[in-house]
């Protein structure tokens, strides 16, 4: 056994212990699919009415999906994932902040779609009938073939699918997933297998590692993420060919026509069909994104690592245990500071930005009494970065809290001086200059010469400072939701 791979496969294996017991007693018996009593078992209600014209004026995109390290997962503190990237591509080209709401337990994607809790589901979900009725879906951005996977804990490994169906192999997947339609299909063809639905929603990663664990003796997987669980996980055979080129696409809500037109045009310019119905030509990018995530990375080998695993340890970054207590001892929210930490430095407490500004919350020496070297340091620049904003917070403490922890952001990122100055240009536009939402839209005015050339201040990067206050809220968001769904798990 590749003695990486052994290392990994325990260490998440025992990660992941405690979903194995409390989920390993559910789920339907396992019995074969009778294809006539079938039914659609996806539900949602209909969709709210919010289309793209809604969300660019929120000016924030929803990305529903899993924790997983093909999906979304955080690293050292930073975002990551397949998905993650890919989404934020779209957003990025967009003028968007997002925003990533994770799928708990015993949620459903469909509904969380649908109310409009978020704007988009990727998880790499491929395209049924059954899912079709509820929601829509963009252009393609893979294609993929589902292979039936096998625990190296069987005694013999079937080779076809009738040895599957003539050995009476448990195979176990959700019965919303695109692989359980499937496997009807293969019923209705004759082959009649023996399918156990999981009622638990795990994700894929999840439920092949149980399979490599000889907790269930099989399931279905698209070959892209067999490969890269593969690399770090031993115990598992791939098995037959069971579906070839399923398409994998993002659901949209069916009303959200606008939406679905721009994530079809930014699809185009990623993936796109050719002649040959075997080849596809993808953009730099993509190739990108999928050499990291499904090639072997040292980001995914670590994710699959509990000492960074955030359902295990329920940490978010290197920094919790400072950051905890800096929140603690100044009565902030250390949720809060870490979106900061993340948005400022990355979680790098050697950065240093190209105005001067240093360390994990990038504190300009010129306004503190201490010196770069000190700064440098993670618990001198922490306990200086809360006291600065510590300070903005009390200097607009005449505000509702919304509005107090907008402007003090504000201030941290852009200064005291070019704040004020939107300030005094929403009043000239007979706005009102204690509402984050006026000062914000004044802010990106003074990017243009008729109105920087009167300020105090002159010109201001108002777009960063607004996406800096949006950006940082949504992380508190997505931070909130993956530690609730760890939560919710153990």
């Amino acid at each position: 056994m590749n003695p990486n791979k052994s290392t990994v496969f325990a260490a998440f294996l025992f990660s992941v212990l405690f979903v194995l017991l409390f989920i390993s007693c559910q789920g339907d018996q396992a019995s074969p699919i009778n294809p006539k009593n079938v039914k659609n078992s996806i539900v949602a209600e209909a969709p709210v009415d919010r289309d793209y014209s809604d969300i660019k004026r929120d000016g924030v995109l929803r990305m529903i999906t899993y924790y997983s390290s093909n999906t979304y997962f955080l690293h050292r503190g930073v975002e990551m994932g397949f998905e993650y990237e890919l989404v934020k591509a779209f957003a990025e080209e967009h003028d968007l902040a997002l925003e990533v709401v994770i799928i708990g337990p015993s949620e459903n994607p469909y509904e969380l779609l649908n109310r409009g809790v978020g704007d988009v589901i990727a998880a790499n979900y491929a395209i049924t009938p059954e899912r079709r009725e509820v929601v829509t879906f963009s252009r393609p951005y893979n294609m993929v073939n589902q292979i039936l996977v096998f625990s190296a804990e069987m005694e013999e490994i079937p080779g076809s699918l009738e040895e599957v169906a003539e050995r009476d192999v448990e195979i176990a997947v959700h019965r919303n997933s695109s692989y359980y339609h499937r496997l009807t299909e293969l019923a209705a063809e004759g082959f009649s297998m023996r399918v156990s639905p999981l009622l638990a929603d795990e994700g894929t990663e999840a439920v092949l590692l149980r399979v490599a664990s000889g907790d269930l003796e099989a399931t279905v997987a698209d070959h892209n993420m067999f490969d890269a669980a593969n690399r770090y996980i031993d115990g598992l055979i791939p098995g037959p060919v069971i579906s070839e080129m399923d398409t994998i696409s993002w659901a949209i809500r069916k009303n959200a026509e606008e939406l679905e037109l721009r994530m079809n045009q930014f699809m185009y310019k990623h993936f796109r069909f050719t002649e040959d119905p075997d080849r596809f030509r993808r953009s730099e990018f993509l190739n990108v994104i999928r050499k990291r995530y499904f090639e072997g990375s040292d980001e995914v080998m670590e994710y699959l690592n509990p000492e960074w695993n955030v359902d295990l340890m329920g940490r978010l970054s290197p920094y919790d245990e400072l950051l905890r207590s800096a929140a603690d001892s100044s009565g902030l929210d250390w949720l809060l500071l870490t979106a900061i930490v993340a948005q400022e430095s990355q979680f790098n407490p050697g950065a240093k930005s190209w105005a001067g500004a240093v360390g994990l919350m990038q504190v300009l020496p010129r306004f503190s009494d201490l010196s770069e070297e000190e700064l440098f340091v993670p618990e001198v620049n922490v306990r200086e970065g809360v006291r600065i904003l510590r300070d903005h917070l009390e200097h607009y403490a005449y505000m509702d809290s919304t509005n107090q922890w907008a402007f003090a952001l504000a201030t941290y990122n852009a200064g005291h001086g070019h704040v004020s100055d939107a300030r005094r240009l929403a009043m000239d536009l007979n706005r009102n200059p204690n509402e984050w939402e006026d000062v914000s839209d004044a802010l990106l005015r003074l990017m243009q010469r008729r109105y920087y050339q009167d300020a105090r201040h002159g010109f201001a990067r108002g777009i960063e400072t607004v996406r800096y206050v949006s950006e940082i809220k949504n992380r508190v968001r997505t931070y909130r939701s993956v530690l609730t769904s760890a939560d919710q798990r153990y």
